[in-house]
């Protein structure tokens, strides 16, 4: 079928040997993770403070229970942002085109962000709390919208085989990551220094300077690029076979997604404790004394993407050394899981530092140690998961099987609320420990059936050996588990 996708104006020109829509991708993304992880780094922190507790008529709750409140609502939230994404990468596809779709979803998120800010001294008694659900409400709805669209954009400024293409999702996942720690670092600081719903409104902020540079520039440096849905320009496959039924070959390749993605979900249940239970215990139980000068506590979570930015490519340059004797995706797999169980060994020495004490706080190595390792983990296991489900998939099952990828993750956020629960119940380290076990053991079991996995992949490793050294862009481009671009894979 003729390729008939939109190509970015001629007139635009080229920055850095890249089309300049592109950086204009790029800026959008950044302002977008600065509003997402800025509010995500002081959620909880405001949900357990004085202030929302009085308004939203939670004075009764104990300290341990207020606590849990906050990891629950965390956790509905963190799941239902992985879920929407499926909706509002259909509707891009089918009915709106994806620029839509983003000005949709962008808007959304930026008007939660402002119920979330809304002053509870304006509101009447009692009423607090259905702004804080409708805030919530518009931020998973639009996320939905533009999470998955965005990203796929990327993938449309090249023609096929351009081999541009991978660096040019290094530079827009540098957006991410540069997004997000200038969220923890701007919201983090206005949050826990000035007032938390001054921080969410600056959040809104930098959803709106997102939102106004696609709408002044995108005309200019994109041309038609995502106006129309995919399945009117015909750049979908016509799926005579849809109704097929799956060869052999498919169902392996089918139970090794989701036997990865059950792995998944134990990595993304640890991991997501960022947000959770190891943001609390930074909070209260870790000495945030940095030469004199007392830390926000969200800023210890801008280990995580500075480490990315730093880590990636030295993880590339390690696999590409290795040659022959690179492991496979699942082995890469079971040492994300041993790294990220790692991270809670140092958790582990957190919690025995401060023992029963009520007064003795952590050092704060110990949760910069478990950012890194955790970082580690990351960069061995969420680019290899996203790649694999591109490999894997049947084409005619592949945006149905991304969506369940991304489920899998809604899932683990999910159980992360529920494990951080119980940090109060049973301390941290039990907690922490348990989840370093689980991890460990989860990572020992996958190495011990990697073989068997890679035979149900039918070749899928051997066409990616075949093609040559993989570059650094390939493994550095999804270093943040925010979403898969349409196809970076050479296949």
């Amino acid at each position: 079928m003729q390729d008939l996708k939109p190509r970015p104006p001629s007139s635009a020109g080229e920055m850095l040997g890249h089309p300049k829509g592109l950086f204009l991708l790029f800026g959008t993304e950044m302002w977008e993770r600065l509003s997402y992880y800025g509010m995500r780094g002081i959620f909880v922190f405001y949900l357990t403070s004085a202030a929302a507790a009085a308004a939203f008529g939670w004075e009764q709750l104990s300290d341990v229970e207020l606590q849990s409140k906050a990891l629950s609502y965390l956790g509905w939230y963190a799941m239902l942002v992985y879920l929407t994404p499926i909706i509002g990468g259909w509707m891009a596809d089918n009915s709106w085109g994806q620029r839509r779709c983003i000005m949709f979803g962008g808007t959304l998120m930026m008007l939660g962000q402002f119920a979330l800010g809304f002053p509870h001294g304006w509101l009447p008694d009692g009423t607090q709390i259905y702004m804080l659900w409708l805030g919530l409400g518009l931020l998973i709805v639009g996320n939905g919208f533009f999470k998955p669209n965005i990203s796929t954009m990327v993938g449309d400024l090249y023609e096929e085989g351009d081999r541009r293409r991978d660096t040019a999702f290094t530079i827009f996942y540098m957006g991410i990551n540069l997004g997000s720690i200038l969220g923890y670092l701007v919201i983090g600081w206005i949050g826990e220094k000035i007032n938390y719903q001054l921080a969410f409104f600056t959040a809104g902020v930098g959803m709106l300077l997102g939102l106004l540079l696609q709408m002044t520039q995108a005309k200019k440096f994109l041309g038609d690029i995502g106006v129309q849905p995919s399945a009117k320009l015909g750049l979908k496959k016509e799926a005579g076979d849809r109704h097929k039924p799956l060869s052999p070959e498919e169902r392996d390749r089918i139970k090794v997604i989701l036997i990865l993605g059950v792995f998944t979900v134990i990595f993304w249940a640890g991991f997501e404790q960022a947000a959770g239970s190891m943001n609390l215990f930074a909070k209260y139980q870790t000495d945030l004394n940095v030469m004199g000068y007392e830390i926000p506590a969200s800023w210890l979570q801008m280990v995580n993407p500075l480490f990315i930015i730093i880590l990636a490519p030295v993880m590339a340059s390690i696999w590409v050394g290795l040659g022959a004797r690179e492991p496979s995706s699942p082995g890469k797999f079971s040492m994300g899981l041993v790294f990220l169980g790692l991270g809670f060994v140092a958790m582990c020495g957190a919690a025995l530092q401060i023992g029963d004490s009520e007064t003795i706080k952590a050092s704060i190595w110990w949760l910069v140690f478990a950012y890194i390792f955790h970082t580690i983990g990351e960069l061995c296991l969420s680019p290899i998961g996203l790649s694999m489900v591109t490999k894997l998939s049947p084409l005619r099952y592949l945006s149905l099987m991304m969506g369940l990828w991304f489920a899998f993750i809604g899932i683990a956020n999910k159980g992360a609320a529920e494990i951080g629960k119980l940090v109060g119940e049973t301390g941290p380290l039990a907690t922490f420990g348990g989840v370093a076990i689980a991890a460990i053991g989860a990572g020992i079991i996958l190495f011990f059936i990697r073989e068997k996995l890679v035979d149900w992949m039918h070749g899928a490793e051997e066409a990616h050996v075949e093609l040559g050294p993989t570059t650094q862009e390939e493994y550095g481009i999804t270093a943040d588990h925010e979403g898969a671009p349409r196809r970076h894979f050479k296949q």
